[in-house]
């Protein structure tokens, strides 16, 4: 062999996108020493995305201080590319459900306020491109906070501003843009959306997802009903119905206001990060990609990392390999294309002993020996 491209997302909880590449790598060099392997780490827009592309386009990793999800000030982080040009923000690095401690999650009260705070503070440092990590929020504020850190201000039926957080969608009667961010009309964004559901209703923001971050059943009603009369608001606002946007319920309904108000294209996240490294130049000529998550199963073929992986090798016709911690739907997975897909985990092993990190880098590493001695020498 070769050339081998090592494209593996994220084993969650228990491996990062490199970590587990690394191990891979360990693995082909074993049979193969003169071997060139191409690690590229990937993710499909939430937690590890932010690694993935500041990895790929040797950017630098900017830290700062910003509000968290309950308004508290917060160390963080974002990325530039090196170019200066993209700024690269996950959502969940700033308002992300881990943020919040279990007893106090409640997305009628938590906001994206310090999103808005990155994308200001990457404007001021000169970027105008911006690509977007949706994945992992504690919010269902519609992205309102967000865009109140940019200078739009909410305002009930009597004229008066408005707080922050879900709580205050149903109030919005108005939208007053005389304090917006100057520097927003120059800059482009880029959305890495990874669900499809729609802005509000039984398969909305509020009904699919609050509950994850700590509604209840009453709250759920009622954030449904805030995002309902605020889609109205937004399209007498924007002339944009964000009610018939596939994806637009992402991140608590960030996803429909970033179209309004910020002219974002929402694509799915695999697809913008691949896109954005050029993953197409990066595999040509290889003999093998192997790819790979902690569970593969049908969901996989539903816009995830390998699917992402093996729809982009198909147009150039390198095999693909997908490696699992566990496999369920192998069939499916094998018609869809995949060259073989197999679990790195001995069948005796407990789910447990597989979990912890030093056990599944050893498991992978000696599957992919394997492989490659078997399969390709």
């Amino acid at each position: 062999m070769n050339k081998a491209i090592i494209a593996i997302d994220s084993f969650k909880g228990c491996l990062s996108s490199i970590e587990a590449e690394r191990a891979a790598k360990e693995g082909v060099l074993s049979v193969f020493p003169q071997c060139e392997v191409v690690c590229v780490p990937v993710a499909d827009g939430g937690e590890g995305m932010l690694e993935a592309l500041l990895s790929a386009t040797s950017g630098q990793q900017i830290s700062l201080q910003a509000p968290g999800p309950l308004m508290e000030m917060r160390q963080t982080c974002y990325g530039i590319t090196a170019d200066g040009h993209t700024a690269l923000i996950e959502v969940a690095a700033i308002s992300g459900l881990p943020l919040v401690a279990k007893e106090k999650r409640n997305p009628m009260n938590t906001t994206t306020y310090g999103v808005g705070k990155l994308i200001a503070d990457a404007l001021l440092r000169g970027c105008r491109d911006f690509i977007i990590g949706l994945g992992g929020s504690a919010t269902n504020d519609a992205g309102l906070g967000m865009l109140q850190a940019l200078g739009f201000r909410f305002m009930d039926k009597e004229g008066h501003l408005l707080g922050r957080g879900g709580r205050i969608l149903a109030d919005v009667a108005s939208v007053d843009f005389s304090q917006v961010h100057p520097l927003l009309k120059e800059a482009h964004f880029k959305v890495a959306c990874d669900v499809a559901n729609f802005f509000y209703g039984k398969e909305g923001a509020a009904y699919v997802f609050a509950p994850q971050k700590g509604a209840d059943e009453a709250m759920v009603v009622a954030l449904d009903a805030g995002l309902q009369s605020l889609s109205r608001v937004i399209f007498e606002a924007t002339g944009k119905d964000v009610s018939k946007i596939h994806g637009a319920g992402a991140a608590g309904g960030m996803g429909g206001s970033m179209v309004a108000f910020l002219n974002a294209s929402l694509q799915p996240g695999i697809r913008l990060l691949l896109d954005t490294i050029h993953f197409t130049d990066i595999i040509r000529g290889a003999d093998l990609i192997i790819t790979g998550e902690g569970h593969a199963d049908k969901q996989t073929l539903m816009g995830k990392v390998p699917y992402g992986i093996l729809e982009v090798a198909k147009r150039q016709q390198v095999p693909v390999v997908l490696i699992a911690g566990r496999i369920s739907d192998e069939a499916l997975l094998h018609q869809a294309g995949f060259r073989g897909v197999f679990s790195i985990t001995p069948s005796s092993m407990s789910l447990e002993e597989a979990m912890k990190p030093k056990v599944a880098c050893r498991n992978i590493c000696r599957f992919v020996e394997q492989l490659c001695r078997y399969e390709y020498s």
